[in-house]
């Protein structure tokens, strides 16, 4: 394997742990005490701003019983699900895409929450540095940003401060829910570099949860 190719992938550990400690319900703090990592070694390797060392990602591996092929991203593919209108079962675990592999800077991910079953939850929040900007692509997405719950559809954009709490969860039971992610993880926004006139449209701010 080129040492590229090994970069990258090194690159791309850090949001996978992201994702699987999340979806494990478990802090920075709590992975700290359980691994004998720093929570800052821990927060500068999920975003990006320093490679794991094969040690720390063995380590993390065991602790939250992942492969070392899940968190380097060389495990099989599962095959597509033809899209429709009937509730299909996408299983337990949302899926992650990392579309960027490199260190620092804006990262971007595609991810895919499963159909749940019955009316969800209110999502666990978190809270760390950085900046999120949020598009969903297909489904409902329930935003729960501080105080604010927000329902997204198709084409709705959200960008926040990642210092709110905030946490996400599929707001339907007809389906998957499937968003891309833009992450600055030094606080780096999008840079508009064209304007448009004003659509009068209703913007992600606007659409309250139901629920």
């Amino acid at each position: 394997m080129a040492g590229d190719d090994v970069a990258q992938m090194l690159a791309a550990v850090g949001p996978r742990l992201r994702v699987v400690r999340e979806r494990r319900g478990v802090t920075l703090t709590e992975v700290s005490r359980a691994t004998g990592i720093s929570a800052s070694t821990l927060s500068r390797i999920e975003t990006g701003r320093r490679k794991p060392t094969l040690e720390v990602v063995l380590q993390l591996a065991q602790d939250f019983a992942v492969s070392l092929d899940e968190l380097a991203g060389t495990a099989p593919a599962p095959a597509a699900e033809p899209r429709s209108t009937a509730r299909h079962s996408f299983g337990d675990d949302k899926a992650v895409l990392p579309l960027t592999r490199y260190v620092g800077g804006l990262h971007a991910h595609k991810h895919v929450l499963p159909a749940v079953e019955g009316p969800p939850g209110r999502p666990r929040q978190v809270s760390h540095e950085g900046y999120e900007w949020l598009c969903v692509l297909y489904g409902r997405l329930w935003l729960a940003l501080g105080d604010q719950d927000l329902v997204l559809v198709a084409r709705d954009v959200a960008e926040f401060d990642t210092l709110i709490p905030h946490g996400v969860a599929n707001a339907g039971s007809d389906g998957p829910v499937e968003y891309l992610i833009m992450f600055g993880p030094q606080g780096e926004r999008l840079r508009p570099r064209t304007t448009s006139p004003a659509t009068g449209r209703r913007g992600p701010g606007d659409r309250k949860a139901a629920e």
